[in-house]
């Protein structure tokens, strides 16, 4: 309630301001018309005050301003003593006329705006559900995450990424789901469930990759029966940080490789053999699980592929590498922020698709693991 009416004040308060616009032009066009010689009618320039309002101001707002309109014409016929020439009357017709589809125009934008608004909100829920923000610590490591959407009117998109602890370390998926809107959305929710579902029952990411496989390819080719759509995939990258070794685990589905940050140099933490994106039903064998060393100290940053191909005003690609090095030593939240930042102002303030950037550092030293919540229930254990 207090929300509701500190946003009402507020609105209230611009509208107020905004009302000083029209009523500034009839006061202005009044004062002119009456100083200026008779043959000079700027009368009919009143119209435009009412046209005027309707697109900054609510109907009731404009139809005031038509009626402030309609008290000049008739002060200005008064003072000029010409009230019932037929001129006159008309030009005071005319902003009557003026004033009424005005009023009504406005009525419509204003529900238009509303709708949008609404639109918008459902859109924000949507993607809060399906991206729900990573904690800034989970276990031995500090997380920070930013997401950038292509389509900045509604804040929504196909990039995907979840953490999930077991009772051995933590485990997270980024990936890139084909397209964009509400339907890629729906995409990355059903590989997202199916991830936090069955992150901590699947003993290996090979077996994780398998399941995962299994059920967007199942979904896609269930949505391409009954749309006719184009055949989709979804790449990501599947990764493994025990809490007792200092190492990392990684499974690549056709997604740009994770940079790893340590001291002053960034390497690529490319795969031996990368496997293709999720949901192409290759019949391809078990996925391999690549390893590599994550110590104290270093930070392992995954991205999508539309942080490293947003383009600058000559076309060049973001040059991710390069940029991160100059925020090596940050902590996640500052370097995704920089990231953010640099990222928006290099492609000139618009994506053309969407982007998501997560910084993994892991802090201190490396200790035993501790048991993991279960989120509501035990892990099944996993057949031999």
């Amino acid at each position: 309630m207090r929300r509701r009416s500190a946003a009402r004040s507020r609105s209230w308060r611009e509208a107020r301001g905004l009302v000083a616009v029209p009523l500034a032009l009839i006061i202005a066009i009044t004062v002119v018309n009456l100083a200026t010689p008779s043959h000079l009618h700027l009368g009919p320039l009143l119209v435009a005050a009412p046209a005027l309002a309707a697109v900054i101001l609510g109907r009731w707002l404009t139809a005031l301003t038509g009626v402030l309109a309609l008290v000049g014409q008739v002060a200005i016929g008064v003072i000029l003593r010409d009230l019932p020439t037929t001129d006159r009357i008309a030009q005071m017709a005319s902003v009557v006329l003026v004033s009424v589809f005005s009023a009504l125009l406005s009525a419509l934008r204003q529900r238009q705006v509303r709708e949008l608004t609404q639109v918008r909100q459902v859109a924000e829920i949507a993607q809060s559900l399906v991206l729900r923000p990573l904690p800034p610590r989970i276990g031995p490591l500090r997380v920070a995450a930013v997401y950038l959407a292509a389509e900045t009117e509604m804040q929504i998109g196909g990039d995907l990424y979840a953490v999930a602890r077991t009772t051995s370390g933590t485990r997270l998926i980024v990936g890139d789901v084909r397209g964009k809107g509400l339907t890629a959305v729906g995409d990355a929710a059903l590989l997202l469930g199916a991830f936090r579902a069955a992150a901590h029952l699947q003993a290996g990411l090979a077996e994780l990759a398998a399941h995962l496989e299994a059920g967007v390819a199942w979904h896609l080719a269930e949505s391409c029966a009954h749309e006719q759509a184009e055949e989709g995939f979804i790449t990501a990258v599947l990764i493994d940080i025990p809490d007792g070794t200092p190492t990392i685990r990684m499974v690549h589905c056709g997604h740009p490789p994770p940079l790893l940050l340590r001291r002053k140099q960034i390497t690529a933490l490319c795969a031996r053999s990368p496997g293709p994106p999720l949901g192409l039903q290759l019949g391809l064998p078990c996925r391999q699980v690549d390893t590599f060393d994550f110590k104290a100290g270093d930070m392992l940053l995954v991205y999508t592929d539309g942080v490293i191909e947003a383009r600058n005003s000559q076309g060049v690609f973001y040059p991710l590498a390069e940029r991160a090095a100059a925020w090596i030593g940050k902590r996640p939240q500052v370097l995704v922020e920089h990231l953010r930042t640099d990222l928006l102002a290099y492609a000139g303030g618009h994506l053309g698709d969407d982007a998501a950037v997560i910084a993994i550092e892991r802090s201190g030293s490396v200790s035993a693991p501790r048991e993991a919540p279960h989120y509501g229930r035990p892990p099944a254990p996993y057949p031999n």
